[in-house]
Parts: C-alpha cells; structure tokens; sequence
C-alpha cells in the first residue's frame, strides 16, 4: 500500500456533521481514477485488532466520504473465530445485527502494492445517534487522544513487533492442527547477518511493501528462536502510529502467503521458546518541544515526565486485560523471557515494564513500555497505556523510586497471571471507565469473560497428552 497524494482532510470533531462535502469527495474519487484506482478495499479493527472490511465501488467510495456507508455491527458482537457472545449488550440476537455507520478517514488512504488498482481507507464507527461506537476501537483511542489534547498535549508513538514466521501455508497449518511445524530458519540466532542474508528475498520485500504503504520500518532483525524475527515501525503522531501497527500484522500476513510462509503474532506460541513482545515507545510534546524532557529537573527528566510514569505504574494491573487481550498473552509473563511480570520503571533496563530511554537527548528521551505483546490490538493498548499516563498527570502522582537490577527479583506486587484475574481488576476499576469510557469497558469485559468461558470449556492437547492413556 502506498500513501496517495491528496488533500488533507479538514478537521472534524467526532460528533460534527458526517464526511467530507459533496464536492470534496468528488474531486478526491477524481484524483483516485485518475491515478488508476478502479475500486476501494474499505474497513476497520474490531476489539481484537483483526481487520474486517469489504472491496466497494469508486460510486461508493464517494458516497462513503460524505455520509458514510453501512457495516454489520457483528464485527463487534463475536469473536476471532467468528463465534457470537452470549454476553453482548452493544449488539446481539436482540438487536438484530444491525447496520453501524463506517466514517472513513480520507488520511488513511493507501494503494495496495499486489493489488493493483485497488485503494485502500480505513474507517471509524459510529451508533445510531452519530456517536463513536463503544466498541470502536480507533474511537476509543481518539477519545484519549482529545484528553491529551486538553491537556495542551500531542503524542508521539513508535511500535515494535516480533513474530515467528514458519515453512507452512494456510491450509498446512489447518491440516497439521497447528502443530509440529517447520521454522523459516532453524536454532536460536539472534541478530544474525546471516539468517536475514539467506532470506534477504523475504526481507526485501518485507521492507519494500511496509515502506510503499506508508509503515516506515526503523529496524529488521532476527531475534532468539527458530525463525523470529522484529520490526520496528518508525515513530509518528499516536493515531498514525495506531494505525500502521495495526496495518502491519495483515500486510506481513498477505506478504508471507505468497512466499508459500506463515507468520504468527502470538504472545507465546512454544512453552520452550521465547515469547513475542509488541512494545510501545512513548512521548508527549507540548508548544514544539518535548514535554518529558527538562534540564532543571533530575536527570533531565520533567515532572510532567514523572507524572506520566506514576500513572502508567498505578493502572498497570488495572489495565492489562486491554493491553494483554487473550488467554495466551499470559504465558509470557513469566520470570527470565524478557518479559515484566511486576510494575516497575528503570533507565535503560529491559527487566521493567517502563524502559526510560534518552536521558540527556531532550528530542530523543521517551518511555519503552515493555508490557504488551505481538497479540495486542495497538489501538487499545496505545489508549491503555497512553490514558493512564495522562490520568498520571491529571492527578500530579509521585513516581515511586527507580528500579535498578533484575526488577521481577522480588515480585511483590505482580501483574495479572490469567486473563480471568486481569479482566475482573479492569472490571473492578474506576480509572479505566474514567480513562476509556464505562461503555467500552462495559462491553470490553463482557468480551474477555466470553474468551475465558470459551478456555475453559475447552479440552486442550496438554490434558489429552497427559491424561488419556494414563488416566
């Protein structure tokens, strides 16, 4: 995907009048045909980050900019798998499944590089009364994001990924039921020149696609594990950044397809392995300058900075359903697997749920939140860990001392060990609905109480290896 040229959308707040005026989008569906764009790929992220959309028509597209365009609401009333929750109040058997209004965002348009002719746009959503939806995950940032703005901020954000790319295709996947598969590459090589040599063609087009769409790659790299490797996504405003990460995970899916690959962003897809992280990097800029930074304070560090760090300690525990959002996610926090299992923060140390990192570069000096995974939906996690370091702010905390060493030596106060633990501090938290919204908590529960009933109900291949003969 490529980031066509075009006017810049005027800016609307959420609940003002629909879309772009009548002639607007005409003279924008005008420069897509005349580049060559003959349809559009439309859609948005549901809850857990999986891209649901649609190819429409140029008419369409032009009449999707001004008043929007129809989009089943079931997006946000089932699961990964496309199973309903039995739970849901947002949408459901009793409201019929209706129509939700899809607003696209003219700034997100991008040509799709192996689908010529096609033009990409993502969209929000909206209820019957013109609203954000609850559910809406890109709303759910943008509400965040107009805190921030209130506050007198705006927001930077860099977004790293690992994952586990593999010699199997979707459909060897399905008959191998996900097990016993073979690795791009073999043995624990981190950082090997090597290994990305021998699959330069992959990489090449890897870097290639990412940077033809607009997702501007900073790094790529092998990491520790058979066939693993990270991309880091270069650092933008955070609703740019939100949307390039989420981008990310489907384009490197479609890319690998036709190397004959798979990839996977699992948290933790081999007990014996490494996991796979998704950090997020950090700052808050305020008249040009970067508000975390200030030479009079210690260390170079701002009490806004300090502020902002308290927060994110606070709601960590409060907030790690939304940051950590499937069951799996909680197999990689575990001790020595580079991943935090406590709240902590340190300069430089990777053992920390909050990485400082920059001191003495006022431009550079940012925060690395270590806590989220592969699997997480950028959308809530960047509002997650973003609205709690500005409710950090809001409410002037103190940051508790700095960590130095192994920071989960003395687990004292520990992160959530299940999805079922962290869904009921998120449940049980007024912060969250303060930072997120009651409705989207109310709804965002419901979900994860409907993944874990569905764990649990079901009979997995550890207790079939270890119970069926023996028993």
């Amino acid at each position: 995907m490529s980031k066509p040229k075009q006017k810049k959308a005027p800016s609307r707040t959420q609940k003002s009048a629909p879309g772009l005026a009548k002639a607007e989008a005409a003279e924008l569906i005008a420069s897509y045909r005349a580049r060559g764009f003959d349809r559009a790929k439309v859609g948005g992220f549901d809850l857990d980050g999986v891209l649901r959309g649609k190819y429409i028509s140029l008419d369409k597209l032009e009449s999707a900019l001004s008043k929007g365009f129809g989009f089943c609401d079931v997006i946000f009333g089932w699961d990964v798998a496309d199973a309903l929750y039995d739970n849901a109040k947002v949408t459901g058997w009793h409201s019929g499944y209706p129509d939700t209004l899809g607003m696209l965002d003219p700034n997100t348009a991008r040509a799709i590089p192996s689908e010529p002719g096609v033009l990409s746009m993502l969209a929000d959503f909206r209820n019957e009364q013109g609203e954000p939806h609850a559910a809406c995950p890109r709303s759910t940032l943008k509400r965040v994001l107009a805190q921030a703005e209130k506050l007198g901020y705006s927001a930077k954000i860099g977004a790293e990924y690992e994952f586990f790319l593999f010699k199997e295709t979707r459909d060897s996947l399905v008959q191998k039921g996900f097990a016993n598969l073979t690795p791009l590459d073999p043995g624990m090589f981190g950082y090997s020149w090597v290994r990305s040599g021998q699959d330069s063609p992959l990489m090449r087009e890897i870097w290639d696609v990412m940077n033809a769409s607009g997702i501007e790659l900073e790094g790529l790299h092998t990491e520790t594990g058979p066939g693993v490797y990270e991309a880091a996504i270069r650092y933008d405003d955070a609703l740019a950044c939100a949307d390039k990460a989420a981008l990310f995970k489907p384009l490197l899916k479609e890319i690998a397809h036709r190397h004959g690959l798979s990839v996977t962003f699992m948290a933790k897809w081999n007990a014996a392995l490494p996991g796979c992280s998704g950090h997020l990097h950090q700052s808050l800029w305020k008249d040009g300058k970067n508000a975390f930074a200030d030479e009079r304070g210690p260390r170079g560090m701002s009490s806004v900075f300090g502020q902002f760090l308290a927060g994110q300690l606070a709601l960590m525990r409060e907030l790690t359903a939304v940051v950590s959002p499937t069951i799996n996610s909680y197999k990689r926090y575990v001790p020595g697997v580079w991943a935090p299992i406590v709240p902590t923060w340190g300069v430089e140390n990777r053992t920390c749920s909050l990485r400082v990192i920059g001191l003495g570069e006022p431009a550079a000096l940012r925060v690395e939140h270590r806590q989220p995974a592969a699997d997480m939906n950028p959308y809530l996690a960047i509002a997650a860990t973003l609205g709690a370091g500005l409710w950090g702010i809001e409410k002037g905390l103190k940051l508790p001392a700095e960590v130095h060493g192994d920071a989960g030596a003395d687990p004292a106060f520990r992160l959530p060990r299940t999805l079922r633990e962290a869904n009921a501090a998120l449940e049980g938290s007024k912060a969250a609905r303060a930072v997120l919204g009651a409705d989207f908590v109310d709804h965002y529960v419901r979900t994860r109480d409907w993944e874990v009933r569905s764990y649990e109900a079901a009979v997995t291949d550890w207790e079939l290896k270890r119970y069926f003969e023996i028993i």
